[in-house]
């Protein structure tokens, strides 16, 4: 179950929550970031249409998506609504909502190398890494990038970062941007097919890659954490390449796009 810091949702908040009875008049659902709480859904909330039989179109077991419609603490649930959301916000929440189970399970083994719970875990870290980051995932994504230096930058206990930044470093690849060139090589040496070769193996590394399109034209691509160092490592790259086929008495150009 994935956590959220405030004791109730709330209204016209989307919900994620698990069918647990159905009755021909409505049904109850247990909600899945609110521990001990349920929704229940009005028959009359089930469909825009006429809906003869409501098991047509929830059922026991089943996860649903539900808009809140109003809370009430006294009676321990909400009244939900499945027909006000539309099949795009559904699915978002349903995608958010599986995100932050990763991000659960990544603080449960943040916490186990502290010899904690996950209990303790949210009470010492979790509700705090929601406040400042949005949610959970949100802090572990910026740890992968970042490392540990950016939770304490926040306040973050160094204990706690320093297990967050390991688990995500070890479980998030982190963002990755890809750019292309294109270069025209040409030499006029007797081994101009072999200098090249060479130049552009001396350029090609685990984030650069170079593949022939048709001689002399020759693509390059740039992977990179960002667009800045893309393109940094495009530009030297390929003046590296150039060079060395200057200096064996050929011509190079480097085009952004092809024409």
């Amino acid at each position: 179950m994935v956590r959220k810091s405030h004791e109730w949702p709330k209204e016209g908040e989307l919900i994620v929550a698990t069918v647990y009875k159905v009755f021909n008049y409505g049904a109850f659902a247990k909600l899945e970031e609110y521990p001990d709480k349920e929704t229940f859904i009005h028959i009359s909330e089930v469909s825009a249409g006429w809906v003869k039989n409501i098991r047509d179109y929830v059922r026991e077991n089943q996860k649903i998506v539900a808009r809140v419609l109003r809370v009430n603490p006294k009676k321990g649930h909400v009244d939900g609504s499945l027909k006000r959301i539309r099949e795009d916000q559904r699915t978002k929440k349903i995608q958010q909502w599986k995100i932050e189970q990763k991000a659960e399970k990544f603080l449960e083994l943040a916490a186990k190398t502290l010899d904690k719970n996950l209990d303790a875990a949210y009470e010492e870290v979790g509700y705090e890494l929601m406040e400042i980051f949005g949610d959970i995932y949100g802090a572990f994504e910026s740890s992968a990038e970042k490392g540990e230096s950016t939770l304490i930058e926040e306040g973050i206990n160094e204990d706690w970062a320093k297990a967050i930044a390991e688990i995500a470093i070890k479980n998030i690849s982190p963002p990755e941007v890809q750019i292309t060139g294109y270069m025209d090589l040409q030499t006029y040496s007797p081994n101009g097919v072999e200098i090249i070769k060479g130049a552009l193996k001396s350029i090609e590394s685990d984030n650069i890659q170079v593949q022939t399109v048709g001689a002399p034209r020759y693509r390059i691509t740039v992977k990179s954490p960002d667009y800045i160092h893309a393109e940094k490592s495009l530009k030297e790259s390929t003046q590296k390449v150039i060079k060395l086929i200057e200096k064996s008495n050929g011509t190079g150009e480097f085009l952004r796009e092809l024409e």
